[in-house]
Order: structure tokens, then C-alpha cells, then sequence
């Protein structure tokens, strides 16, 4: 009868507040009948939604109704910008720049007046230029990867780690974690937020937390099921790996794994079902900047519907990357994150190059946080090839549309006698490699003819051999670009 009742989908999200005060008074975990007998008492029959049963972590906060998230929002803007601006020369003078003053921000319809940052201006104020608390309150630094040039630096006041732990509370909660769970972080522990950022967030639920970091793989697996972990956080592509050697050793039953927190490089949807399939997960999508605050920005709920932006301590807005100017909701655009609530390091009007959507509609799930579209590409990722855009995102899409194909490829691009030459490494799956060359030059046709109707290009297609292509513990490399006309920005 519990289960007839919670998942008829009946009432109306008008009830919605019925619903969270009910769940103060029994709990997420109380007893069935005792649950059933407060629902008939407090509702007099009335079926309850299926966003009952979905977990939120802070439902003060995620459930705001949009006016109450602007007047929010526009506080903590006010209290940041005056931050900055005493605290920060380098705002201080972009701000005097434009003519600008603290008291003219008084909503987020301001925020448009306010001065964007770029990568090269972090690195320009290498290491901690952008600082507006002093040394003595910054307890945590990290850094990027900083695989060229100087690193992206981040600052944290215990506060900031208050609210990175809390968005990563936020993040797990939304993928039904709860104290209950053991979570192995396989994310790079070190100057990477990855590692910390997520075992912070799962120590913030209760919850039990393995923390191996990135590599060694066999040691991984055998944790995993001498531990009995059931949540999994690492790059999707690493996950990949770790699937593919579960699968090899033999331990796929002894696996209790429910949930797959992955992020830290792009993947497509078709990765996802990939990863659910393989690890008989779910497997949501989170995502962050070391910029920002690093992972926790942004999350997957169950619907896996969109990212929930947690809006009351990062605005986001989607601009024309070349104008500038603001575009309306579901447009794609460049995303920009405005920090809210950060001491250490605010930023205003971060251009993350990053080109996705906003969706402004309330979830099924209950929250109310704006939803962002799964990551298009990254405008720095772009690849111009014979004046056309290419991204290798979509490249995955593709390659994913193929029974044959594995999810592990690379780009090559050159230019010969003036030409662009454009060739993918395409790994074939094992049971679908052959020595029969009409079969592999069927396959390598049909790749070859769906590309070309995707991104509007010709690539050479090499059909390579199962586990020719390197794996990688941490962000995949895809891309190998020859021609030396990109900068890294």
C-alpha cells in the first residue's frame, strides 16, 4: 500500500509544503506503518508525488521560489561587490574603470554592470592577486593542473569550506546517498579539488569515505568489493577503465556499487548509459571549476534532467561569446558565474568558455534551483577544421551511436600543403574486432558516413584494436592538434 501510495503521482506541487513539513515529522527512514499512518492523518488519503521519496539535502534553500531566490541572490551580490571592491585592487580598478561604484549594484538586474574576469586575468594575478581576505584567514589554497603557464590558484577561509562541503552535501544527497552509503573517492587528491571537495561533501552526509584518490587500478577494485562500496566518484572516463578491469578479473557479483558521481572533463549522455550499464549504477554528472570553488557547482538530481545550479551561492548567467550581451533562458550560450557567498577568492562574472543552457522550470524532483544544460563544449576546446566547428564531445555522441565501437577515441589534426587533415582513432570492442577486412571496412564506412552528417566534416576513420588507446586515472586526453594556431586561454 506505501508503495502504491508514493508513487501514484497524484498531488499537486501546490502540496509541495505539506510534503516537506510531513517529512520533518517522520524522517527520511521512519518505519513504513509509521509512515503510512502520519501520511493518512496529516493528507486524509490524498497520494503523495513521486518527489517524496527523492532526498534533498537543504530544501530551505533548494526549494526557494524564484522571488524569494532573487531577493536572495541580490543581498549576497550587494555584500560581495562591496567586498571586492575594498578588498580587491584588481576589482577595485576594474570598477573605477567603468565608472562604477559599489551602490549601483542593488539587484541582480545589476549584474550586467559589472566587469567579467577571464582566465588570463587569474593568471595575471598569480598567485594571490585576487585574494579579499587576508593570508591569515586562507586555510586551504589549490590549483589547477596548470599544464601550461602558470596554474589557476583558489583560496579558502574556513567558511568557504563550509559552503564547498555544504554543495557537495547537496550533490550526493540529490543522487540518494545518505549516512548509510561508503564512497570510494577516486577523484586526484593534492592540489586538484576534486579529491577534497568530495570527500568533504560525503563526510558532510554521514557517510563512510575510502580515501584512495586517483591510480592504481587493482587495488581499487579490490576495495571496492572487500568494502563494499556503493558510491564512486572519479573522472567518467577512469570509471570506464575500472569497468572494463572489473569485468576482466571476474568480480562483477561482488560489486555493491549504486551510484556514480562523475565530473572533471565532458561526457555525453550516451557515456552515461555506457557507465549505468556496465557498473550497474546510476551515474550522475557534477560539475565545477577550481575558478569557482571546484566540484559542487552544479549536480545531476535522480531525473537526470539537467544540472542543478545551487544559484544561492553561484549565479549563472549565458551571454553570446561574442557580443557579450545576455541571452534569454534555453539559448545556448557561454556560461558566466558570479560567486556570491566566497571570502577568500569572489569572482564576478567569470567567462568559464564553457557553452550550455539554462532551464528555468521546477523539477520533478521538488527543487527549484535553475537546471543547466549538459556542457555543449568548451569554446577553448573548439576545433576550426576547413573553417568548420568541431567539437569532441559530439565526436563521443557518435562514436557512442555504434554497437561496435568503444567509448575511447582520439582526434588528430595536422595541416598538410595548407590542407587540414583530420583523422579519429576509433577502438573497436573486442568481441567485434576481426580479421575479416569486409567487416571492418563496413564499420569504418558507417562511422565514417554518420561523422560527416554530425559535424559537417570528412575525417579519416583507423579502426584500431581493443585497449590500443591509452587510459587515463584522471582527465582523458582526446585531442592531439599539430597545427600549433590554438593558445591555451
Amino acid at each position: 500500500m506505501l508503495c502504491e501510495i508514493l508513487n501514484s503521482g497524484l498531488l499537486k506541487f501546490s502540496e509541495y509544503k505539506k510534503i516537506l513539513f510531513l517529512r520533518k515529522i517522520i524522517g527520511q527512514k521512519a518505519d513504513s506503518w509509521l509512515v503510512l499512518n502520519k501520511i493518512t492523518q496529516f493528507l486524509q488519503n490524498q497520494p503523495l508525488p513521486l518527489f517524496f521519496i527523492y532526498m534533498i539535502w537543504n530544501e530551505s534553500y533548494e526549494c526557494l521560489s524564484r522571488k524569494e531566490m532573487l531577493e536572495l541572490q541580490g543581498k549576497r551580490l550587494r555584500n560581495t561587490v562591496e567586498r571586492v571592491y575594498h578588498n580587491s585592487p584588481f576589482y577595485r580598478n576594474k570598477m573605477q574603470e567603468l565608472g562604477l561604484s559599489p551602490e549601483e549594484i542593488e539587484s541582480v538586474e545589476d549584474l550586467v554592470k559589472l566587469p567579467f574576469t577571464v582566465k588570463n586575468d587569474l593568471r595575471d594575478q598569480y598567485p594571490f592577486g585576487l585574494f579579499s581576505s587576508p593570508m591569515s584567514e586562507i586555510v586551504r589554497l589549490h590549483a589547477s593542473s596548470g599544464t601550461t603557464g602558470k596554474p589557476i590558484v583558489g583560496g579558502y577561509t574556513r567558511k568557504d569550506l563550509n559552503i564547498w562541503s555544504e554543495v557537495m552535501a547537496r550533490t550526493f544527497s540529490a543522487g540518494n546517498c545518505d549516512r548509510s552509503d561508503i564512497f570510494q573517492i577516486a577523484y586526484g587528491y593534492g592540489l586538484f579539488t576534486g579529491g577534497l571537495g568530495a570527500h568533504s561533501g560525503a563526510e558532510r552526509i554521514g557517510a563512510s569515505v575510502i580515501p584512495i584518490s586517483s591510480g592504481n587500478t587493482e587495488k581499487q577494485i579490490q576495495l571496492m568489493t572487500d568494502f563494499g562500496t556503493t558510491a564512486l566518484c572519479c573522472t567518467p572516463s577512469y570509471a570506464l577503465y575500472l569497468a572494463e578491469m572489473i569485468k576482466k578479473m571476474g568480480v562483477e557479483s561482488k560489486l555493491k556499487l549504486k551510484a556514480g558521481f562523475f565530473g572533471a572533463e565532458p561526457w555525453t549522455d550516451g557515456m552515461r548509459k555506457e557507465l549505468e550499464n556496465k557498473l550497474s549504477i546510476k551515474a550522475f554528472d557534477i560539475f565545477g571549476l577550481t575558478e569557482i570553488i571546484g566540484p559542487g557547482v552544479a549536480f545531476n538530481c535522480s531525473e537526470q534532467n539537467g544540472l542543478h545550479f545551487n544559484e544561492d551561492h553561484f549565479i549563472p548567467e549565458i551571454i553570446d561569446p561574442h557580443t557579450l550581451k545576455p541571452l534569454p533562458p534555453g539559448e545556448v550560450g557561454e556560461l558566466v558565474i558570479t560567486t556570491i557567498t566566497k571570502e577568500g577568492m569572489p569572482i564576478l562574472r567569470y567567462r568559464t568558455k564553457d557553452l550550455t543552457s539554462l532551464n528555468y522550470e521546477t523539477c520533478q524532483c521538488g527543487r527549484t534551483l535553475v537546471r543547466m544544460d549538459k556542457i555543449r563544449g568548451r569554446s577553448d576546446d573548439m576545433l576550426i577544421i576547413r573553417g568548420v566547428n568541431v567539437f569532441p564531445s559530439q565526436v563521443e555522441s557518435v562514436l557512442l551511436e555504434f554497437s561496435e565501437a568503444a567509448p575511447h577515441y582520439h582526434l588528430f589534426v595536422d595541416r598538410i600543403n595548407n590542407t587540414d587533415v583530420f583523422e579519429i582513432h576509433v577502438e573497436v570492442r573486442p568481441e567485434f574486432f576481426s580479421d575479416h577486412l569486409s567487416q571492418m571496412l563496413d564499420l569504418k564506412k558507417r562511422i565514417a558516413h554518420r561523422l560527416q552528417s554530425v559535424l559537417g566534416i570528412s575525417a579519416e576513420i583507423k579502426l584500431v584494436e581493443p585497449r590500443s588507446i591509452e587510459r587515463s586515472t584522471g582527465k582523458a586526453k582526446r585531442v592531439t592538434d599539430k597545427r600549433n594556431i590554438y593558445k591555451q586561454v
